[in-house]
């Protein structure tokens, strides 16, 4: 079985921001298959870059996109 197959059927997604001005940089949490991320898991560091990212799409980040993990 491959990691891809393997990552779909654990559910292993993330929600990627990716940098406008920075290739290679931005944020990445752990969510589900549509993207939904679970905030009350979250530490209050990861909670507060993710409510950054999300204010800032279309200034500093690209719109979200689920993908798996690595």
């Amino acid at each position: 079985m491959s990691t891809t197959i393997n990552a779909q059927a654990a559910g292993h997604y993330e929600l990627r921001f990716a940098s406008l001005f920075r290739e290679g940089s931005g944020y990445a949490f752990p969510c589900d298959a549509e993207g939904h991320v679970d905030m009350d898991r979250m530490s209050d560091k990861a909670r507060n870059d993710y409510l950054f990212a999300r204010t800032v799409i279309g200034r500093e980040f690209a719109m979200p996109r689920v993908q798996l993990s690595a």
